[in-house]
């Protein structure tokens, strides 16, 4: 069957029109029968969303100790929480925040009387295996070794004992309680209600992911069709059945606010209240952020581990110097590494085994992670993916990863987080029928920001289209935001409020432009001294609007504070909007790092089209992705609807149709050498928040067709590829030549290579971005990638690339054509050592018309005797054999019992009688399995 068959199933074409069309498929308009009783004026927006608390998951590492809360009773495990739908309360507080002052909730509004009106979702932190096993018990082995660290530990000094309960009962006072919310962190929930959907994801610690993380969450929603198995997350150092050794170093990986703080919160409480983890003495948390301030010395200063441990927990200046450790069970907690701007210098580092050795941090922290230093001690770090790589995976046991809300998560959230049945359904069916708003809701932050936009929508009854876009959403949360900041902070009705945004411009811009100029460099967090020379004062901006305080977090340091916009998201939206002021405005003095030209035209004589097209151009420009979201919310604000929103912020809209036109028509027809292929998907939903939907519309098209005898132009392909990405169900095969595109079109449909079980990309002139994106797939644990054919590709310069995603531990390929990609001997030296060193599964390998000659037929002759060789296949025709490397190929058949190899293909090359016979005895050899051997 043709791929455009496969594609024509009526509900699956009906799904993927919906996903990205830009009007909802759901009725948000409100029920008259059944109003929604409005907020009165005097009600904060804390104690409005009390019921549920946002879900702040970024990783300020500060808890809130006033106001305690009962710690879950010892009987309830985080398993039986899941009944109870605890608040999805993201914070991800540490360490205690004393600087920022807050204004309290009126004292006639209790949050804790409003969350017993309404159990919030249960965020229970489940971890899940890409193995597809229920993880049981401990073996009798582990036990004993619990058993016997119970021993040593009742031999331990009277001194130690105490200092060990102070320790644990430190942390428990500050995580037994966690903040509800970034409004008021004196309101606290208890630790029981929280979710996590965490995967172990075996070895995945090779590679960087350059996608922005946004992306990457797309790309964690379609994996969610595996049959998963759970483990608790306090096992998170226990081996999963069959796995040998201990496991010393844990790290955990996730994007912002995704839930990596909360699921360490989870795991110290359950160990202080004595629930999980028994044998473990100690806990010692070591925030990167906190670490950095000891390279910013012009002389680092020497500490011991002992001394280097009083910085953070005060409660061991009663032991001597720490020498004392050697007979406990310690867990070290590093938290944040992609807050870290340590160099972390594992080559060139002093690795120390004596805790009383004096010595920088930076050679500290990598002796404890080489296990020179305490090797009996566990080790867990949180990152973001990014920054993931500092760490070399031959000292990582574990790679786990937090993946957000599951779709079930996501339903119970909302049904839970919305009192009103029929409303949570309306909703629902909203966010379901717009694909950006859907995947974005695995973020529970964002979850919560749909409900608050969403609901107020429904309140307000206004015959309004609903939100369909990420702009519209963040923008009309922004206007919440504002509002309720005013009614709370300057006691001021709703009526008043009407000009929320105007009356707080001044802070909203200065946060706006604090976010656009960190965003281009990279930077998510940043100085006080850094607030301050935007022109804000975080202290009197706390005092006069809330809306500071809804969006930006402090967390304090010995040597100063440092910042972050709860999300990176809020960050995105806000630099863009800062652009676009600028833009209005005519501030060229604002955008000069930004725009770059070349050309003399200046920024009053610039039309908006050209702006997004610049916009554009840097974005492709960067590695990472950290622009992409940036130009989509640019290219949202563009659009007069969403400028009314924000007419507060700008002294004037901009409402130029033939500029709109010129931008889409730059979208659709924009093109750049040496982009990688994953890059062009954002130009698409840069259309999608300007609510043009032809491209999409087109897309389907051509798939319905019979013959696919449409032209498809590169907007075309670069939507094809997302439509692909996003169906329910793999792809059998990808075949680029069934195409009807230019060869820069093909190559933008390479991202659907993660989707597809064959991949077939024979003379597609395939670029090392190109193979880029194929060797990420081959790394992913989520590729259905089995058959790949890069045959007639010139590879010479992009094997290194993709040999790399061969190594993988999560390649499961089982036939690679790789014929005449001009490989050479040392081509095939690599790739050899490649596949014996991962155990790969190939079964198939052709490596045709490649001059690898004899030196390279040895080189895969040793690689055939391995025991690790499963391949089945060999095809080396035209590949300059001679007498020599024929015998090298039957020296590594001949008696080896480990060879799996049936078919051996040497035609055209330079073979007499003597080799043809030498191969023929082993092909008729009885113990050999060698049963087809092809000569000419």
């Amino acid at each position: 069957m043709s791929q455009h068959r496969q594609r024509r199933d009526p509900k699956s074409s009906q799904t993927s029109k919906s996903d990205a069309s830009t009007e909802p498929q759901c009725s948000l308009s409100p029920e008259k029968e059944r109003p929604v009783s409005p907020v009165p004026s005097n009600v904060s927006m804390q104690s409005d969303m009390s019921k549920f608390g946002p879900p702040d998951l970024c990783s300020d590492l500060n808890p809130v100790k006033e106001r305690p809360v009962s710690p879950v009773p010892s009987n309830v495990s985080m398993q039986s929480d899941m009944s109870k739908f605890g608040p999805p309360d993201l914070s991800g507080d540490l360490n205690p925040e004393k600087e920022r002052p807050v204004s309290p909730v009126p004292s006639n509004v209790s949050m804790q009387s409003d969350m017993s009106k309404f159990g919030p979702p249960d965020l229970s932190g489940d971890l899940k295996p890409l193995k597809r096993h229920r993880a049981k018990s401990p073996d009798p082995s582990q036990e004993t070794s619990k058993i016997f660290r119970s021993m040593m530990r009742s031999d331990l000094s009277r001194n130690l004992k105490e200092v060990s309960a102070k320790n644990k009962a430190n942390l428990k006072k500050r995580f037994e309680s966690i903040r509800k919310c970034v409004l008021t962190p004196a309101l606290q929930t208890p630790h029981k209600s929280i979710y996590i959907d965490l995967y172990v994801t075996e070895g995945e610690s090779e590679g960087l992911n350059q996608e922005h993380e946004v992306l990457q969450v797309e790309s964690a929603s379609r994996a969610q069709g595996l049959e998963e198995s759970s483990i608790d997350c306090k096992n998170i150092f226990n081996p999963l059945p069959g796995q040998k050794g201990p496991i010393r170093t844990v790290l955990t990986k996730g994007v912002a606010c995704i839930g990596k703080t909360v699921l360490v919160q989870k795991f110290i409480l359950d160990w202080a209240e004595s629930k999980a983890n028994e044998d473990i003495d100690f806990v010692f948390l070591l925030p990167f952020s906190r670490l950095n301030r000891f390279k910013d010395f012009p002389s680092p200063p020497t500490y011991s581990l002992h001394q280097l441990l009083l910085e953070f927990h005060p409660e061991l200046k009663k032991l001597k110097d720490g020498s004392e450790f050697k007979d406990c069970q310690i867990l070290f907690i590093c938290f944040a590494l992609d807050q870290s701007s340590l160099p972390l210098n594992f080559q060139q580092n002093q690795m120390l085994s004596d805790v009383t050795d004096l010595a920088t941090v930076d050679t500290l922290i990598t002796s404890l992670i080489q296990g020179s230093l305490l090797p009996s001690a566990h080790l867990w770090i949180t990152s973001r993916p990014v920054a993931s790589e500092q760490i070399p995976p031959k000292y990582i046991s574990r790679v786990t990863e937090v993946q957000g809300f599951s779709d079930t998560k996501k339903e119970e959230y909302f049904r839970q987080r919305v009192s009103d049945e029929s409303q949570a359904t309306r909703i629902l069916a909203h966010i379901k029928s717009s694909r950006s708003l859907n995947i974005m809701c695995r973020l529970p932050v964002f979850c919560w920001i749909a409900a608050t936009v969403l609901q107020q929508f429904l309140k307000e009854g206004t015959s309004e289209r609903p939100p369909t876009t990420l702009t519209e959403m963040f923008v009309r949360f922004l206007l919440i935001q504002a509002t309720r900041s005013e009614q709370k902070y300057l006691a001021r009705s709703r009526q008043e409020s009407q000009n929320a945004l105007e009356s707080q411009k001044d802070v909203i811009m200065k946060l706006s432009q604090l976010a656009f100029r960190h965003l281009l460099k990279g930077n998510f967090m940043f100085s006080e001294q850094e607030v301050k020379e935007c022109g804000l004062d975080v202290n009197d901006a706390l005092v006069r609007s809330g809306l500071c305080t809804d969006v930006l977090k402090g967390e304090s340091l010995s040597f100063g504070k440092m910042y972050t916009f709860v999300h990176v998201t809020i960050q995105e939206c806000l630099a863009a909007l800062y652009v676009f002021a600028c833009y209005v405005n005519k501030t060229e003095e604002g955008l000069k790092p930004f725009l770059q030209r070349k050309s003399k035209i200046s920024l009053k004589d610039m039309s908006l089209d050209e702006l997004l097209k610049d916009a554009v151009n840097r974005a492709l420009e960067s590695k990472s992705g950290h622009l992409d979201l940036f130009v989509r919310f640019l290219h949202g604000i563009s659009l007069e609807s969403n400028q009314k929103l924000l007419k507060g912020l700008l002294t004037r809209t901009e409402n130029n149709p033939e500029s709109v036109k010129k931008t889409i028509r730059n979208l659709k027809e924009l093109k750049r050498p040496n982009i990688s292929p994953n890059r062009w998907i954002n130009l698409f939903h840069c259309l999608v928040e300007m609510h043009d939907s032809s491209v999409h519309e087109d897309v389907q098209s051509y798939l319905k067709s019979e013959d696919g005898a449409q032209k498809l132009k590169l907007a075309h392909c670069s939507a094809l590829a997302n439509v692909l990405l996003m169906a329910k169900d793999p792809l059998d095969e990808l075949d680029l030549k069934k195409y009807k595109a230019s060869d820069e079109g093909r190559r933008r449909l390479i991202p659907a290579v993660r989707c597809c079980r064959k991949a077939l990309l024979s003379g597609c002139k395939l670029t090392e971005k190109c193979c880029e994106v194929v060797a990420a797939a081959l790394e992913s644990a989520h590729s259905h990638l089995r058959e790949l054919d890069l045959s007639n590709n010139n590879l010479q310069k992009s094997e290194e690339i993709l040999f790399r995603g061969l190594q993988s531990q999560h390649c499961k390929l089982e036939s690679l054509s790789l014929a005449a990609c001009k490989l050479t001997a040392a081509s095939c030296k690599a790739l050899a050592s490649v596949l014996e060193a991962a155990h790969s599964p190939l079964r198939v390998l052709d490596l045709s018309r490649n001059p690898v000659d004899d030196t390279g037929v040895g080189h895969l002759s040793s690689w055939l005797k391995s025991s690790n060789c499963t391949l089945q296949t060999l095809r080396l025709v035209a590949c300059g054999i001679t007498r020599k490397g024929c015998e090298l190929l039957a020296s590594a058949l001949s008696g080896n019992p480990a060879s799996n190899l049936t078919e051996l293909n040497v035609s055209e090359n330079k073979l007499g009688e003597a080799e043809v016979k030498l191969l023929s005895e082993i092909k008729e050899d009885p113990n050999s399995v060698l049963k087809t051997v092809i000569y000419t």
